[in-house]
């Protein structure tokens, strides 16, 4: 496919003011979009200069840009959101009651749009690189988009010309059927293929084509810190003897990480653990630079994910080298990066990051004192939930020092004690497995918690004790780190 063959038939070629009048006030716009790559930029832009009293329903993959999370809403055009905002005016929007946000899970977010559970009709705005009269091709994600397009009334797509067009063959668009006819989930192998480059429409839902060169906001990682490099090496170092030690990892480790500078310096750090000679494979929702250099280094057989979410060096490299990395990376729907039955099968080690857990296991992963919200819970649950092994992996405090992130209770729970293996600080490893409530704490204070806030925490554990009850907590002093902090 040449810059020629972007546009495939007589299609309604449209100015972007043109097709947002047309769009309804209370319209819900489904649209492109995961790890910030891939959404739409020029329609949501017109829609915010549109100066209409505007009451929109967004729903996307996963993160979007400034064009939807901050211009739409500074515009005050978005009336509910859903399922994770990771822009600073939506939030701030979101916390003060100004939009309505629900929290979701991403494996299962398709079919509840596809089959009524969050919307009903609504328009598709999405991204492509090429489009025909029946069909597209996605740019730098898929996410929920084959879902969305597939559960619309109406349809518009952007045409970004600024993205290459060998970027399609990183895509392997499947669509599971519908329940309860849904057959098994037929890959077998997360470097293998079973779907198409493109997704395919209803020919008379297109309701006009936009053409753009507007190109994503790149990610912008931050130097690893020094907790961040023995966070990595305590992970590495656990890993190295859980390979030899389990069966699962025999011939292969399969791992997951989450989206940030985190996950992106845990993903450059995980070339430097001996594994053996097993085969290392990403199955997880985004492909970061950390990934980028462990295939150059050839120290990752195969890389499955649902976006490129690139650094602009990254995104670079990336478009120099378009056919040497589109042999080891593919890019699925969210439904199967993030699906159930494909972590079970391959055995997906889950490494993900969290704002704080508490002595029993609890994980606050989305609210800062229990109230405010951050993003999102994304796909953490998805993995933490359905992973052999579940690795939250934090620095053991926050804000200079200032607060710890190992507390008597959380206030907010995304993932249970039931949902996480092993937790991994700067400090150390706690190994959860198989411990009760009094051996996990006690775990988490000598392993993970910073010295300076062990004394606190063994007090609070000493008065839980003397309480008694499988769950050694003093109710009356649970919460009062969060209240003394804010």
């Amino acid at each position: 496919m040449n810059d020629g063959e972007r546009l495939v038939g007589n299609l309604p070629l449209c100015d972007a003011s043109e097709v947002a009048t047309d769009i309804a006030a209370d319209e819900t716009l489904l649209v492109s979009g995961f790890g910030s790559v891939g959404y739409p930029k020029t329609v949501p832009l017109a829609l915010a200069a549109s100066n209409r009293d505007l009451s929109l329903t967004v729903i996307s993959g996963g993160s979007v840009g400034n064009e939807i999370d901050s211009k739409l809403v500074e515009a005050d055009a978005i009336a509910r959101r859903y399922p994770y905002q990771a822009r600073s005016p939506a939030r701030k929007a979101v916390n003060a009651q100004e939009i309505a946000f629900q929290d979701r899970n991403i494996s299962t977010l398709g079919d509840e749009v596809q089959y009524g559970g969050l919307a009903d009709g609504g328009t598709a705005v999405v991204e492509a690189l090429a489009v025909g009269t029946n069909w597209l091709i996605p740019t730098m994600s898929i996410g929920q988009t084959p879902a969305f397009v597939e559960s619309a009334d109406r349809l518009i797509v952007e045409l970004n010309r600024s993205v290459p067009t060998a970027v399609r063959k990183f895509h392997d668009i499947y669509r599971p059927e519908r329940p309860p006819n849904r057959a098994p989930n037929p890959l077998t192998n997360p470097g293998g293929r079973i779907g198409d480059e493109r997704i395919e429409f209803d020919a008379s839902k297109l309701v006009g084509v936009v053409e753009t060169d507007r190109r994503d906001q790149p990610y912008e990682f931050r130097d690893p810190t020094s907790d961040d490099r023995a966070i990595a090496s305590n992970l590495g170092t656990f890993l190295e003897d859980e390979v030899r030690r389990s069966p699962i990892f025999e011939e292969s480790l399969h791992i997951q990480f989450g989206v940030g500078s985190l996950g992106n310096a845990l993903m450059s750090a995980l070339g430097d653990a001996d594994l053996g000679s097993r085969d290392l494979i990403y199955f997880g929702e985004v492909i970061q630079d950390g990934l980028l250099d462990l295939l150059d280094e050839q120290k990752l057989t195969a890389a499955s994910a649902t976006s490129l979410a690139l650094s602009s060096e990254g995104q670079k490299r990336l478009f120099d080298n378009l056919d040497r990395y589109a042999k080891d990376v593919v890019l699925r729907p969210g439904d199967l990066s993030n699906n159930p039955t494909l972590i079970d099968r391959f055995g997906v080690v889950a490494v993900n990051s969290a704002l704080e857990v508490d002595l029993f296991g609890h994980v606050n992963s989305t609210h800062l004192n229990g109230t405010r919200v951050m993003n999102g819970i994304g796909g953490s649950g998805d993995f933490n939930r359905h992973s052999p092994l579940a690795v939250l992996a934090l620095p053991s405090t926050a804000d200079g020092g200032e607060i710890s992130r190992i507390v008597p209770m959380v206030p907010h729970v995304d993932h249970t004690e039931h949902d996480i293996d092993v937790v991994v600080t700067e400090q150390g490893v706690a190994d959860l497995r198989g411990k009760s409530p009094k051996e996990t704490a006690t775990a988490f204070i000598e392993q993970c918690a910073h010295p300076d806030y062990r004394e606190g925490l063994r007090e609070y554990l000493d008065r839980g004790l003397a309480s008694g009850g499988h769950i050694p907590h003093d109710i009356e002093t649970a919460l009062d780190w969060h209240v003394n902090r804010t």
